[in-house]
This record gives structure tokens, C-alpha cells and sequence, in this order.
């Protein structure tokens, strides 16, 4: 009470304000996109913060969930060493503001989800809720929690395994991962690894996990050879400002003036590499003044000591040895699922309808016993059945989105029911109504419809052009060795392609019955 929430142009808080809106003010919603809802208010349309809307109307005395909730004051509880990042969205993908020392005090301003919004100092960011405490904590104690800024690592399920919401067994089941499966680990503490799998993240037990995996399907390898050497197509990619979020970067140390003992600035303008010594690359040169976190204190190749830090870059430029890692197929063809970035899309995986609706598509909302349809749409457009299913479940949240159960979409006075699976059209900001809209252009008025229509959109981009891996939509040697340039690419991110294939091979995996087809570059 005595508080207002902003109507604004645009789904961003850099929106210009079209109206202030007192609490219990009834608003029509049109479409909810992330943190955002479109609304309309009389004859006025734009942007406001869902999590300050409720179905039921507030009474003037109650505590209402909009900005007027109190504040309170919590303290960064990470692991003495690691750093909590606050970042401007509430997501991952969201730039980084800071990165908080454990024990760092923040005004928590809302919190919703897994994600509060807080300030600190004179910063207002996003931070994972469960990094936080109400009791500051000791700096020396070993704490449970562990941020998003770690480096992770893929291992792989021994069994059928529990995924629990805390470490441990008494812990409540958040889903049980089948053996086999891909989990990206981001820390192991006292036989339990807190991991990510399938969009959820949780504990798990360390004994249940290995560095090995394998495909039970038959695997058929080809190659491509390409009139280009290796070092010849990492200078031409090196043109194209190839990006990284790597934290594997360094400086020496007499280069960082400590401002504490896991903070510092550089005391002067400083070579940063991507390794302990002079004879690696230099990643780029960062002014004097710069602040860096450190991560790590290591002897450097040339007998001074380095320190490996991170500093206030999402996204940094990636050195020619770091690029070259990622376009040798040597380095990933040996690994079974590392190596499904060289799996060719074109080809079908010849899965049986069955299996695939009871292992994969069962209790997955809409797509729930669509099998038939993605192995349609596979044979119709071209593109490997379970690539188009891996989309799918990821676009629609496991079949429960809006658009995969059917939207109400209107056009001259008369409402249509339309689907889309694969998001197509569905651009940040708006997503479900433009989503709606182009399922409406398309016809998608059924499931089916929109998983086997959907399927030509994502031919016609990459795959009919003949870059039907993933290695080759990111980095398209084809093009680069017919035209000396880089082209046609999907991604700057160097490690795009190794970063898509963990939930294409969990898909495999759950399978007895399949075929790969790998094509693999061979340069000269």
C-alpha cells in the first residue's frame, strides 16, 4: 500500500513508463513471457513484472506481494574460495554485475523461484536464492553451497539414481535419472555431487558417477574431407571474434594489487592468458584498474607465479589454442557423447514408435505419445528424429508450455486453437502471441500438425544447406574453405556445438533400438 507498479513500453526495465498503477488495479493479461507480462489496462497495452500480479484482488491492509514487501538482509553463503554471481536477469545467461565473496551481506528485495532479486551497494542484480542465509557465516567454515561460477564437468549415471533436493538421503526426490545418463556436475562434497540434468539441479550420490559412457545403438562413421588445413581454418575463425565463457584465464601475479585475499586490481595494463606463462596465448589486455576475483594460485611454465581469475566478462575472446581445441574432431570423436556433435542430422535414427513413446514421450504433456508424428516429420523434411524431439521437449518444457497445449488465438473476431513445439516465431518480449500468430500462418491447428510442419522450418536453415551436424552449423568448414572466410555460422561460442549434445545422447541413451550416423571432418 502506498507503493505503484510501473506500466511500460517494452518488457525491459528501460521501457519508458506509460502508467503508474495502484495496488488492486485490475489488469488483463495477453501473454506472459519469463519475468514479464503484457497486459492491458483500459486503452493502454504494455509491459509489467509478473510476480507482482495475483488472480485474487488484495485488500488495501493486506501485505501484498508487489514492491511494498519488506526487505530483509541476508549474507552470501558459498564455499570460502568460490564467489555467488549477480547477474542482471534472472538466469543464467544474464551479464554479470559482481561477483560476491561468501559472507558478502545483500538487500533482498524479492525473491521468486530459484532466483532473488538483491542489492548490493549501490548494484540490483539476481542471485540464486539458495546461496543465501539469514546468519552470516564464518569465512573458514566449510560451506555447503557452491555458485554458478565454478567450472563444470559431464560423468555419467552407474544406476538408476535419485536426484535429491538437498544432500541427503532424507532429502526430498526431485526426479530419479535413469542409469546411463549425462549429468553435468558442479561440485563433489562429502559423497554428494550437486549436478544438473534435464533442466533440473540437485544432489546427487558420488558413487553413481563415472567419467565413461557408451552407445548400446550401431554407430556408422563416414568422413568429410574439406580442401582446408587445420590451422589454415583456425586463423580465418580467429577473424570472426570467436567468444568464450571460459574462467580458464591468467595473469601473473605481481601484476594484481590485493584489495583482499580473493580480490584484487591490476597495477598497471596487463597481458591475460590462457594459461600459467609466457608461452601461452594472450587472451587480451586489460587496463590498470581492472577488478579481478582470484580463483587459483599456480606455478606459471616460466617460473613466476600466476594467478587464474575472472573479472567482469560473461563472454571473453577466445585465444587461437582454444579454438583449435574445439574444431579438432581428435579431440572428441573417441568420447560417446562428445562426439554427437559430428552426428549427421539428415540421417534418421530408425526408432521404433513403441519404445520411443513408453521411454521418452511418456507423461511429456502434449507430445505424449507423438512418436509417430516426429518420425513423420523426420522422413518428410529430413532431420533425425530424435534431434527433433531433444527440440521439442526443450522448447515446450517437457509438452506443458502454452503453445504445446493449445493457445486460443484470435484473427477477425474468430479464435483458433494453435500449437507450436519447437517455438518458432516465438521472439523474446511476446513470445506466445507471435508463437501463436506463425502457428496460425502455418495451420498448426493440432499437435501433429505443428510437430511435423515445425520440422521444414528447422530443415530449411542448416540442414538443407548442408551443414547437418552440429560441429558444421557452427563452424561450416565447407564455407570457409570455399570462400576463405568464416560464414553461415550459428553461434560465436566456441563451444557451442560440445555444449548441445549432453540431452541428445540422455535421448539415446534411454533406447535400445537406434542408429548414428557420424560425419566427421577430415582436414588436410
Amino acid at each position: 500500500k502506498g507503493s505503484h507498479l510501473i506500466l511500460r513500453s517494452t518488457a525491459s526495465t528501460s521501457g519508458s513508463v506509460l502508467a503508474s498503477l495502484d495496488p488492486g488495479t485490475s489488469v488483463t493479461v495477453l501473454s506472459t513471457s519469463g519475468e514479464w507480462s503484457k497486459v492491458q489496462v483500459g486503452s493502454k497495452t504494455g509491459y509489467v513484472h509478473t510476480e507482482y500480479l495475483t488472480s485474487t484482488k488484495p485488500s488495501s491492509t493486506s501485505n501484498s506481494s508487489s514492491s511494498t514487501t519488506k526487505t530483509t538482509t541476508k549474507y552470501v553463503n558459498v564455499d570460502k574460495g568460490s564467489h555467488l554471481i549477480l547477474r542482471s536477469t534472472a538466469s543464467t545467461s544474464g551479464s554479470v554485475l559482481a561477483s560476491l565473496d561468501p559472507g558478502t551481506s545483500v538487500t533482498v528485495l524479492s525473491t521468486s523461484g530459484e532466483w532473488s532479486k538483491v542489492q548490493v551497494g549501490n548494484k540490483t542484480g539476481y542471485v540464486h536464492t539458495e546461496y543465501l542465509t539469514s546468519t552470516k557465516p564464518s569465512t573458514s567454515d566449510d560451506q555447503s553451497g557452491n555458485s554458478d561460477s565454478e567450472q563444470t564437468v559431464t560423468k555419467y549415471t552407474t544406476a538408476d539414481l535419485n536426484l535429491r533436493k538437498s544432500n541427503s538421503t532424507s532429502s526430498s526426490v526431485i526426479t530419479v535419472i535413469p542409469k546411463g545418463t549425462a549429468v553435468t556436475v558442479y561440485s563433489e562434497t562429502n559423497g554428494w555431487a550437486r549436478v544438473t540434468v534435464n533442466g533440473n539441479t540437485g544432489y546427487v550420490s558420488t558413487k553413481y558417477l563415472t567419467g565413461g559412457a557408451t552407445l548400446n545403438g550401431k554407430v556408422t562413421t563416414v568422413e568429410q574431407d574439406y580442401d582446408i588445413s587445420l590451422s589454415q581454418l583456425t586463423n580465418i575463425e580467429m577473424k570472426a571474434s570467436p567468444q568464450t565463457d571460459t574462467n580458464n584465464r591468467y595473469v601473473r601475479s605481481d601484476a594484481v594489487k590485493k584489495t583482499s585475499s580473493t580480490t584484487g586490481t591490476l597495477d598497471g595494463s596487463w597481458n591475460v592468458r590462457d594459461g600459467a606463462g609466457t608461452n601461452y596465448d594472450v587472451a587480451e589486455t586489460l587496463p590498470s584498474g581492472t577488478s579481478v576475483t582470484i580463483l587459483d594460485t599456480v606455478a606459471g611454465t616460466d617460473g613466476h607465479t600466476w594467478y587464474k581469475i575472472s573479472y567482469n566478462k560473461t563472454w571473453k575472446n577466445a585465444t587461437a589454442n582454444e579454438v583449435e581445441y574445439y574444431l579438432n574432431p581428435k579431440n572428441f570423436i573417441n568420447d560417446p557423447v562428445s562426439s554427437l556433435q559430428f552426428l549427421k542430422l539428415s540421417t534418421t535414427a530408425n526408432i521404433d514408435v513403441n519404445e520411443v513413446n513408453q521411454k521418452i514421450l511418456a507423461g511429456k504433456g502434449t507430445l505424449a505419445g507423438k512418436a509417430q508424428s516426429f518420425i513423420t516429420a523426420a522422413k518428410t523434411y529430413g532431420v533425425n528424429e530424435l534431434y527433433l524431439i531433444s527440440h521439442a521437449l526443450l522448447e515446450t518444457g517437457n509438452g506443458t508450455s502454452q503453445l504445446a497445449k493449445g493457445y486460443p488465438y484470435t484473427y477477425k473476431g474468430k479464435t483458433y486453437t494453435v500449437y507450436n513445439m519447437y517455438g518458432i516465431g516465438a521472439y523474446d518480449g511476446n513470445a506466445v502471441e507471435d508463437g501463436a500468430a506463425y502457428a496460425y500462418s502455418q495451420g498448426w491447428f493440432s499437435p501433429e500438425a505443428a510437430i511435423i510442419g515445425g520440422a521444414r522450418f528447422i530443415a530449411n536453415g542448416y540442414i538443407s544447406a548442408g551443414q547437418d551436424t552440429l560441429y558444421a552449423m557452427r563452424w561450416n568448414p565447407s564455407g570457409a574453405a570455399t570462400y576463405g572466410y568464416a560464414t553461415h555460422q550459428y553461434a560465436t561460442d566456441i563451444g557451442w556445438a560440445y555444449k548441445q549434445v549432453n540431452e541428445i545422447y540422455n535421448l539415446y541413451n534411454l533406447l535400445d533400438s537406434y542408429s548414428i550416423t557420424l560425419e566427421v571432418p577430415n582436414y588436410k
